[in-house]
C-alpha cells in the first residue's frame, strides 16, 4: 500500500473517531466519506491533486446534499403540552374579568382558569375570548371579534 492511501485511511479513521465521540451531531462524517473516496483513488494510483480535489468535492457534496435530510431527521418535533397548548385557544368568560378588582375566570378546554384582561379593559361573562399568554396560574385573555352575518 502506498503512503497516500495510508494517509487517507488514517484521516478516515480519525474522522470516524471524532464522529463517534459526538453522537447525533454529524460533525465529520462528510470528511470520512471524502477520505474514503480519496483512499480508493490513491489505491488506484491516482495523482495527489486528484485525491485532494476529490476529497474536498466529495466532502462538500455530501454535506450539501445530506444536511437538509439530516436536519429533518435529527430535529425533534416540538409538541405543545400543558400550558403551551393553551396559548391561542378560545374559551368563555365564566366570571367577569376585571383587572382593577383582580377578578375573573374563564373556561378553557373544560378547566376553569383565573383570568386577566390583556389590554386592561373589563370583559363581561359569556364573552368568547382568546388566550394571549399565561403567567403563573393566570390566563391573559382578549375578546374575540365575532363576525355578524347579515341576512337579506
Amino acid at each position: 500500500m502506498n503512503f497516500a492511501a495510508i494517509l487517507w485511511m488514517v484521516l478516515m479513521i480519525g474522522f470516524i473517531v471524532v464522529e463517534a465521540a459526538c453522537p447525533f451531531h454529524l460533525v465529520s462524517i462528510w470528511f470520512a466519506i471524502g477520505s474514503l473516496v480519496s483512499m480508493i483513488v490513491a489505491l488506484l494510483q491516482g495523482p495527489m491533486w486528484l485525491q485532494i480535489t476529490l476529497f474536498f468535492v466529495v466532502s462538500c457534496s455530501t454535506l450539501v446534499l445530506m444536511l437538509p435530510l439530516v436536519k429533518k431527521v435529527l430535529r425533534p418535533k416540538i409538541v405543545k403540552t400543558n400550558v403551551d397548548a393553551i396559548v391561542g385557544t378560545q374559551g368563555y368568560v365564566t366570571a367577569k374579568v376585571d383587572n382593577l378588582t383582580a377578578e375573573g375566570q374563564v373556561k378553557l378546554g373544560g378547566m376553569e382558569w383565573t383570568a386577566r384582561s390583556t389590554d386592561g379593559h373589563p370583559i363581561e361573562a359569556g364573552t368568547l375570548v382568546k388566550v394571549d399568554r399565561i403567567e403563573g396560574v393566570k390566563a391573559f385573555v382578549s375578546p374575540v371579534k365575532v363576525k355578524e352575518e347579515v341576512i337579506l
